[in-house]
């Protein structure tokens, strides 16, 4: 047990949640691309981003995401079909993330594989639907709201590591099988083909407790065949910063940058180009302790954001437990 402390309080755990919540791909629900649903979420390339786990396992992440925004009734938007002006909406999510390393020495580096289902509660209010799926004049306001699941997501990571530089590839690939409720305001699955990758970097010294972290990437998506919306490509950029205070506590700041690269497309695609663009800025905390007899991390994440364009502005909150539910431990190593 002491071997699992010693290793993994410096590496896995402190990161397995930023790791894994790069899987729960979901932000909110307005603006540019389609519904302003992103595969990658944004906030997730925090503390550790590029450290992957030391040991061969299986490890779960379950995060509970929160996210409360608007943006004003003089903006209109294209969401589930229909042309809305003003929106509020809050989303309540749980995600739980399955990883897989069966190999730590492919091509010197190691394997990471993973998958992930989304359920969660969004919340949505239009101050007006100015027309329906098929062209109608409505011009009244509508809520939606349901419980849901959204589309599940597959990914595979390769990380290196020399010194304290930890380097890490991934890429995430969403699957558009999940409940999709067309016409409707409130949903979190995509409905769409749609991949992501990315390059993260992290100087993670275990000694000082330091840990720079950056994280950028390009998501492609493909077209949702029921409202023949293609959302453009899109951009996002990630930093964090932390200090371990102690062996149990550890505190940061973090941000992201997100920029669509291409306009969206298609017959669905009413507005126009509705490229999005949007920062925000935050803090983190993280508390390492014992489940049992595995070390697991709670991790919270909150995240203000600000300078919008054609995009919901809002705060956004993350609560994780990471923990590895079976390592494969060296060869004459302690229990």
């Amino acid at each position: 047990m002491a071997l699992i402390r010693s290793v993994c309080r410096r590496s896995t755990v402190s990161s397995l949640a930023v790791l894994c919540a790069g899987m729960t791909m979901m932000a909110p629900p307005a603006s540019a691309s389609e519904g302003g649903t992103n595969l990658y979420l944004l906030g997730s390339g925090g503390p550790g981003a590029a450290v992957l786990p030391p040991l061969k396992g299986v490890y779960l992440d379950n995060t509970v995401y929160i996210y409360s925004g608007d943006v004003s009734a003089d903006r209109d938007f294209v969401l589930g079909g229909r042309v809305v002006a003003g929106l509020d909406a809050v989303i309540v999510a749980e995600f739980s993330t399955f990883m897989w390393v069966p190999s730590m020495n492919i091509s010197g580096g190691t394997l990471v594989l993973g998958a992930a289902l989304p359920i969660g509660v969004p919340m949505v209010t239009a101050d007006a639907v100015l027309t329906g799926p098929r062209g109608q004049q409505i011009d009244v306001s509508r809520r939606d709201s349901t419980m849901t699941y959204g589309d599940p997501i597959v990914t595979a990571m390769m990380g290196w590591k020399t010194g304290n530089l930890h380097v890490t590839l991934a890429g995430l690939l969403n699957v558009p099988v999940g409940d999709y409720r067309e016409g409707e305001l409130a949903n979190i699955a995509f409905h769409r083909w749609a991949g992501d990758a990315s390059l993260a970097l992290s100087m993670h010294d275990p000694k000082s407790g330091w840990d720079v972290s950056g994280k950028a990437g390009v998501t492609f998506n493909g077209t949702n065949d029921v409202t023949d919306y293609k959302t453009g490509t899109e951009f996002h950029l990630e930093a964090a910063v932390e200090k371990a205070l102690s062996p149990k506590f550890s505190a940061g700041v973090l941000g992201y940058y997100y920029h669509q690269l291409s306009g969206d497309s298609g017959s669905g695609a009413v507005l126009g180009p509705n490229k999005g663009e949007v920062v925000a800025l935050g803090g983190t905390v993280a508390f390492n302790t014992v489940l049992g007899r595995s070390p697991a991390t709670f991790r919270l994440r909150v995240l203000q954001e600000f300078d919008a364009t054609r995009r919901m502005e809002g705060t956004a909150a993350l609560l994780s437990l990471t923990l590895p539910l079976h390592m494969q431990l060296p060869t004459g190593a302690p229990e």
